[in-house]
C-alpha cells in the first residue's frame, strides 16, 4: 500500500509538471525547447529484513545442554536430560511450535567445570545452537555463564538455584539469562521461616557445604534468623564430605531447635547419618534439591523413628489444574523416570523454552525477540506458580511448600520411601503468617 501511494503520488506530481511546461507563457518562448522532468521520484530504501539467530531454520530449531549424565550426579542428570527430550517430544508430535520443531542434543560433562566450559564453546561455536535448555550444575553454571551470556545466547531454566543467577532488574547480556527454579539464597531463608512458624524454633544450627550452593543457603538463613532475632548457629563441612562428625557435634552440642541440612545431593546423606548417629532428635530441614525418591531411599533408614525430616520443594501437585498437567508427563516420560523430581525439572525447562517460542509469534526468531517475548509472557509453571520475568527481573519463583520424608506408596502399590506434602506453596511472608 505504501508502495503504491508513492506511485500515485509520483505520477500526480509528473502530471502537473508536464501540465505546466507544456503551455506557453509570455516569458518562455514557443521556440524554447522545454527543461525535462524525471518521471518519478525515488523510493525511499526498505529496512533490512530481520535476520533468525544462529540454530533457527524454517522447520527447525536446534537447542543444548551441557550436563552430568556420568559420574556422583549422573542420577541427576540422566532423569533430567529425559524429562526434556520427553516435553520436547510431546511438542513435535503435535506439530512443533510455529512450524518449527525442536532438537535437542547434549553432551556428558561429568559436572566438571572445565568440561562443562569445553562443551559450551563447542555447543554455540560448533554446533551454533540457539539456546540453553537446563544448564545443569552449580559449579558449571558458575564457569560458563560469562562465556554463554557474553554471546547473546539464551539460557532457559537451570539445574540449580545458586545465587549468581539473582537479579532484580537484569540489562545487557544478563537478560538472556531465565532461572525458574528457586534461588538458594532465598531457600536459605524460607528454611528458617519454616523453623519458626511450623516448628517453634528459637535457636537453629546449620550445617552447610562449602560449596556455592551450601554458602548461598547459609547466606539466606543468617540473614533471615537475624532479622527475626534467632539465635543461629553454623557448621561447615567439606561437598561430598564422608566424614562430617566433627560439624555433627558442634551442632549437637549447641542443643537447638531445628537443624538445617544446607546441602545438595552428594552430602545429605552424609549428615543425616552422622546426626543419628550422635543421637540427634531435632527435626531437619533441608533443600528442595534433594526432595526425590533416590535421596529418600538413602536417608530414611537413618532418620526412621528417630528424628523427622522435611524439605522444601516448588511444586504442589494438589493444586487445581495440576492433575491434567501431571497426566502429560506421565504419558511421555519414560516409565523409568516417572517418578523422578529431576525429570519433572527437566519437564518443566522445556516447557519453559518452549513457552518463550510461542511468545514469539509470528515474529522474525533471533535472540532479541526470544528475550523481549519471555520477558512480557505471564508463565505458569507445570505442577507449580507462576514465574515473572518482567523488567529484566530473575529471581526464579519465590513460593516454596514443605514436605516431609515418610513412606509413600508407589504406582505398583508397593510402599518405598518418599516426600508427602505438609505445607502447600507459600511465599515468605504467608509462611510467617504476615
Amino acid at each position: 500500500m505504501k508502495n503504491l501511494l508513492k506511485s500515485l503520488l509520483a505520477l500526480l506530481l509528473v502530471f502537473a509538471l508536464v501540465a505546466c511546461s507544456s503551455t506557453p507563457t509570455e516569458e518562455t518562448p514557443e521556440d524554447e525547447t522545454p527543461v525535462e522532468t524525471p518521471d518519478e521520484t525515488p523510493e525511499e530504501p526498505e529496512e533490512p529484513a530481520e535476520e533468525v539467530s544462529q540454530g533457527v531454520t524454517d522447520v527447525e530449531v536446534l537447542v543444548a545442554n551441557c550436563a552430568g549424565t556420568s559420574g556422583a550426579l549422573s542420577t541427576v542428570g540422566v532423569p533430567f536430560n529425559a524429562g526434556i527430550e520427553a516435553y520436547f517430544n510431546m511438542v513435535n508430535e503435535a506439530g512443533g511450535v510455529n512450524g518449527r520443531t525442536i532438537r535437542f542434543i547434549h553432551q556428558d560433562d561429568e559436572a566438571d567445570p572445565a568440561l562443562a566450559m569445553a562443551c559450551a564453546q563447542s555447543m554455540v561455536e560448533d554446533e551454533g545452537v540457539f539456546a540453553f535448555v537446563g544448564h545443569f550444575y552449580t559449579g558449571s553454571i558458575v564457569a560458563t555463564y560469562d562465556y554463554i551470556s557474553g554471546k547473546g545466547v539464551p539460557m532457559v531454566y537451570y539445574a540449580s538455584g545458586v545465587n549468581t543467577l539473582f537479579n532484580e532488574n537484569a540489562t545487557g547480556n544478563d537478560r538472556v539469562s531465565f532461572p525458574v527454579q528457586p534461588i538458594l539464597i532465598t531457600e536459605g531463608q524460607v528454611m528458617v521461616a519454616r523453623a519458626v512458624s511450623n516448628f517453634g524454633a528459637e535457636k537453629i544450627g546449620m550445617i552447610y557445604t562449602n560449596d556455592d550452593a551450601g554458602l548461598d543457603m547459609l547466606n539466606g538463613a543468617e540473614a533471615k534468623a537475624a532479622e527475626l532475632g534467632i539465635e543461629f548457629v553454623a557448621e561447615q563441612v567439606a561437598a561430598g564430605a564422608t566424614d562430617v562428625s566433627a560439624a555433627v557435634t558442634n551442632i549437637m552440642n549447641a542443643d537447638v531447635d531445628v537443624v538445617l541440612g544446607a546441602s545438595i545431593q552428594g552430602t545429605i546423606p552424609q549428615i543425616i547419618s552422622g546426626l543419628a548417629t550422635q543421637g540427634n532428635t531435632a527435626p531437619v530441614i533441608t533443600s528442595y534439591n534433594n526432595t526425590d525418591a533416590v535421596i529418600a531411599g538413602q536417608i530414611h533408614p537413618s532418620s526412621d523413628g528417630q528424628f523427622e525430616v522435611y524439605a522444601s520443594g516448588w511444586i504442589d501437585l494438589t493444586q487445581e489444574g495440576a492433575d491434567v498437567e501431571l497426566a502429560d508427563f506421565v504419558a511421555n516420560i519414560d516409565a523409568e523416570h516417572a517418578g523422578s523430581a529431576f525429570a519433572t525439572a527437566g519437564w518443566i525447562a522445556g516447557h519453559t523454552f518452549t513457552e518463550g517460542l510461542k511468545a514469539v509469534g509470528e515474529d522474525t526468531l533471533n535472540w532479541e525477540n526470544y528475550v523481549d517475548a519471555l520477558e512480557n509472557h505471564d508463565l505458569k509453571i507445570p505442577f507449580g506458580g507462576y514465574i515473572d520475568f518482567k523488567d529484566g527481573r530473575r529471581v526464579g519463583t519465590d513460593s516454596m511448600t514443605l514436605m516431609k520424608l515418610d513412606m509413600v506408596e508407589g504406582a505398583d502399590g508397593a510402599e518405598a520411601p518418599g516426600w508427602v506434602l505438609e505445607q502447600p506453596l507459600q511465599n515468605i511472608e504467608q509462611i510467617l503468617g504476615q
